[in-house]
């Protein structure tokens, strides 16, 4: 089992866990990681980029000029797609990006992604957050006796609207809870900061 040390909000060892070798110490699988972020990315996308074809656009419904005897080349209608303003041809339409991911995968790309930060020594695990009020300084500092000044993602065990506020405005900062982390934000942000009760969350959901 890894062990790593536990730090309090001043940045100081308070403490050592032992992190589960299922969901810690996980092969990474660089294949199925890449299949889940990108669908993870494509389901982001709406979809509903739309152009106008010849058909859709208005107007070009006159001849320009007679089929034959102008000594220029025949054309149909001033929307066909070589004209200006003429429709586009084989353009975006309205369409699903939508991928689907078994679970089995979903699990496999995950334990792959923590177990990589914390192979990687980019893996902090915090005793608590303990905050009494909104103060986005407050976590500035925790960041900064971290040593996770770059692009962080906090991971709380639940919803906690005191971190989420005060962390809202710090650029590059992410908040999540164990039920909405993803494995993109996880390798996204160059340090991952679990609170214990994370860590003891996701070894219950992970470790069976």
């Amino acid at each position: 089992m890894p062990t790593i040390d536990v730090y309090n909000m001043e940045g100081k060892v308070c403490g050592t866990l032992e992190l589960s070798d299922k969901v810690f110490a996980a092969q990474v699988n660089g294949p199925v990681i890449h299949s889940v972020v990108r669908a993870y990315l494509l389901n982001q996308r709406q979809g509903t980029q739309s152009t106008l074809t010849r058909s859709e656009v208005a107007g070009g419904g006159r001849k320009p000029w007679r089929q034959k005897g102008t000594g220029r080349a025949r054309q149909g209608s001033t929307r066909a797609p070589q004209w200006t303003k003429g429709g586009i041809a084989l353009g975006p339409k309205p369409r699903s990006y939508r991928v689907s991911v078994n679970k089995k995968e979903k699990r496999i790309a995950m334990l792959g992604a923590l177990s990589s930060k914390v192979s990687s020594g980019d893996l902090i695990v915090l005793d608590n957050i303990a905050l009494e009020e909104y103060k986005t300084k407050k976590i500035v500092a925790m960041l900064g006796a971290l040593g996770a000044n770059g692009k962080p993602m906090i991971v709380t065990e639940a919803p906690d609207q005191k971190v989420i506020k005060s962390a809202a405005n710090i650029p590059g900062v992410a908040t999540a809870p164990v039920n909405a982390m993803s494995v993109y934000e996880i390798l996204k942000h160059d340090k991952l900061i679990l609170t214990k009760a994370a860590v003891a969350s996701l070894e219950e959901v992970y470790g069976e």
